[in-house]
């Protein structure tokens, strides 16, 4: 079976480890790199010397022999450069979040489909041992009606990113679709045969009172229908990184935890705990978890959805729903007020 060839627009600290995983899946071949910096320009062709790396990346939409263009930019380049890949007749995975409005991810659904190509974003948490495991036991009915939702992470603060561009709130649109819109994904994964959520209100402070646009402490309560809600959470003013989540239902309850000393390690701590009613047990998650490891399942989808002309896991329309969550949350921030969907 001939493998999906696979170009990368970005080669930073998360695209670095995108070019990895394409280049040592047996489904993928890595075939070119875009990058502007000169000086990972030659840290990628070092690593990856079978690759073409240039420094525009419409030098490499204009080769035929990409299937595939994995964008790994800052958010404010999600739109534009994701609709040039599109236009070029690509398929397209997509760094979330998706882009930093609303239209600009409605344009990019609409888009793929007009030209047929697949477009999945890359909410990596759908192909976690551990958050997927929780989805399967939700699924089969493991806590009954599913009624209520904890997520919530303790973390070390953001890393700047290229050029302090995550620092910087024009690029990066706010910090509610940074981190917690995998949250918010998540939320709305495991209620989804509820319905999509009805309304949010949403709170957050931030530490440095001169830039109070970067809210390090953020918490949201997001309704579901049938009054099932979730409850969103998250600091960047605490160490290492913590997530939990905890969902409670009608016969029982779920408890997952994962734990490493930065987002993208290598040697996490994990756990899964089931209760049905009765007893407590612990769910056995047979394979590592963290976002290193999803990102290699999230790959491998991709190429399997192009392979098959399948759907992908995470789709346009699911990185659309997760950037209005964020938005509508920051709208319940500015305005104190639950906003409605």
């Amino acid at each position: 079976m001939s493998k999906v060839s696979f170009g990368l627009v970005g080669y930073g600290a998360w695209g670095s480890h995108h070019a990895r995983v394409i280049a040592e899946s047996p489904a993928t071949r890595l075939a070119a790199i875009a990058e502007a910096s000169a000086a990972r320009r030659a840290e990628a062709q070092a690593a990856h010397p079978e690759a073409l790396v240039v420094a525009d990346y419409r030098d490499l939409l204009s080769s035929r022999d990409l299937e595939v263009v994995d964008v790994v930019l800052p958010s404010f380049l999600h739109h534009p450069v994701g609709r040039a890949v599109l236009e070029a007749g690509k398929h397209l995975l997509l760094e979330k979040p998706m882009a930093l409005s609303i239209a600009e991810c409605a344009d990019l659904v609409q888009l793929a489909q007009a030209r047929g190509c697949r477009l999945s974003v890359g909410h990596e948490f759908r192909f976690s041992a551990l958050w997927g495991r929780v989805k399967e036991l939700v699924d089969a009915g493991a806590i009954g009606d599913p009624q209520y939702a904890l997520i919530e992470l303790w973390r070390n603060p953001y890393r700047l990113g290229s050029d302090g561009w995550r620092y910087d709130i024009q690029r990066v649109g706010n910090w509610i679709l940074e981190e917690p819109i995998h949250f918010f994904d998540l939320a709305r994964w495991y209620f989804s045969a509820c319905g999509n959520p009805i309304s949010v209100y949403a709170r957050a402070n931030a530490r440095d009172a001169a830039r109070p646009e970067l809210q390090d402490n953020f918490s949201a309560i997001v309704n579901f229908p049938g009054g099932r809600y979730a409850v969103i959470s998250q600091t960047l003013s605490a160490f290492e990184h913590h997530q939990v989540v905890k969902l409670t239902g009608s016969r029982g309850a779920i408890w997952a935890s994962w734990s490493g000393a930065l987002d993208r390690t290598f040697h996490p701590t994990f756990f899964l705990r089931h209760f049905n009613g009765t007893a407590i047990a612990d769910v056995t998650i047979p394979q590592a978890a963290g976002e290193v490891y999803e990102l290699a399942d999230e790959i491998a989808g991709m190429a399997e959805a192009v392979r098959t002309g399948g759907v992908p896991r995470v789709t346009g329309e699911d990185g659309l729903w997760s950037v209005a969550m964020c938005l509508k949350a920051q709208e319940s921030v500015d305005s104190g007020s639950a906003v409605n969907f």
